[in-house]
């Protein structure tokens, strides 16, 4: 790790998710993982997340507490959009009290963005979306507020979508665990694999079909996170695809090294994909949509990518996938996706942040 000062490091994760085992998604996984990193180089490191870490323990009331009046005035939002407003809200008004040399903010809310200008703390946001119009407003306004680097994004193109809003962006790619995503040199079980929040957008629908056509048994696992689209997915799947749950870490690394080739199918300009890396790092290949980082990600020798939302492609990109170098997949993970050289890529960001405050 670059240079010897041990910082104190705010994380802001969701306010509405754990950082537990089993991973709600991606994000948590990633905030997980660099915190433990950090703590494993001998810095302090605090998360702020939705199971009563510091969003309801630590801030003094993070609970919404409405008059009559309030909650019956025309102007009342769903509740929920309220509670976590004023979770994030609770929390911001004290992060200057408690001692951190940086915040790093890795959630998708966009109050922390908008009241990091108030803070003598300096704040580091990672773009782990595309531009969405809360987001966007508040990135805009705190842009112009404050000086020196204040962005990171997990990709280069993700930054290129917020070019117009976050100047300057740092591209950090996300990096994953070897020893936790181990490489496997021959599945054992073979057949395709498909990890994920189970939600429209990440298109099961479509790798349940690519994987008919190719007729490859399919394996899935991941919360399910909207029951219609999931049953939907599933009503004429077949005896050949198999629904496995929601899994930690450890497990589901042991299902996908198994696998012969990870479908990963986004039907949105998705701003990373940790389960593409994941899967290279235990040797699977990959076979999925070019849309969003995946291109990115991938090379010739690690995936083979199909037309968006194009199953019938796809089908045929599994067969390619299949025969690539397995070692191949998990040398690329090694040269460009390690949780070392993501750790040290923020802690040289964090850096630059304490170094350029005010005293």
């Amino acid at each position: 790790m670059p240079g010897p000062q041990k910082l104190r490091i705010g994380f802001i994760a969701s306010a509405t998710q754990t950082v537990e085992q089993p991973f709600a998604g991606g994000m948590e996984a990633h905030t997980v993982a660099l915190a433990d990193a950090l703590r494993a180089h001998g810095h302090e490191v605090t998360i702020h997340d939705g199971g009563g870490h510091g969003f309801r323990q630590r801030t003094g009331g993070g609970h919404l507490r409405l008059s009559r009046a309030a909650s019956e005035d025309v102007s009342m939002p769903a509740r929920g959009f309220l509670e976590e407003h004023h979770a994030y809200l609770s929390l911001m008004v004290t992060l200057d009290e408690r001692g951190y040399d940086v915040v790093h903010n890795n959630c998708l809310h966009y109050l922390p963005v908008a009241m990091a200008p108030a803070l003598r703390t300096p704040m580091l946001t990672t773009l782990h979306s595309p531009p969405t119009p809360w987001l966007e407003s508040a990135i805009e306004v705190a842009s112009r507020e404050a000086s020196g680097s204040r962005w990171a994004s997990v990709s280069r193109a993700n930054a290129a979508a917020w070019a117009h809003a976050a100047r300057p962006c740092r591209v950090i790619h996300n990096g994953v665990s070897l020893d936790t995503w181990r490489y496997r040199r021959r599945p054992r079980r073979g057949g395709a694999v498909w990890s994920g929040r189970i939600v429209p957008e990440k298109g099961l629908h479509l790798a349940v079909e690519a994987a008919r056509l190719a007729r490859m048994p399919l394996t899935i696992a991941g919360p399910v996170c909207d029951r219609e689209y999931f049953d939907g997915c599933l009503a004429d799947a077949g005896e050949d695809v198999t629904y496995v749950g929601h899994l930690d870490s450890a497990t589901l690394a042991e299902l996908v090294g198994d696998a012969d080739v990870a479908l990963v199918t986004p039907r949105w300009e998705e701003p990373f994909g940790l389960v593409a890396i994941e899967a290279l790092a235990c040797g699977t290949p990959v076979a999925g949509f070019a849309r969003g980082a995946l291109p990115e990600i991938l090379d010739a020798g690690t995936g083979a990518l199909a037309a968006a939302d194009d199953a019938v492609d796809l089908a045929r990109q599994i067969e390619v996938a299949r025969g690539l170098s397995r070692a191949a997949c998990r040398r690329r993970v090694e040269r460009h996706f390690t949780l070392e050289a993501m750790t040290d890529r923020y802690l040289d960001a964090y850096r630059s942040l304490v170094a350029a405050a005010p005293a």
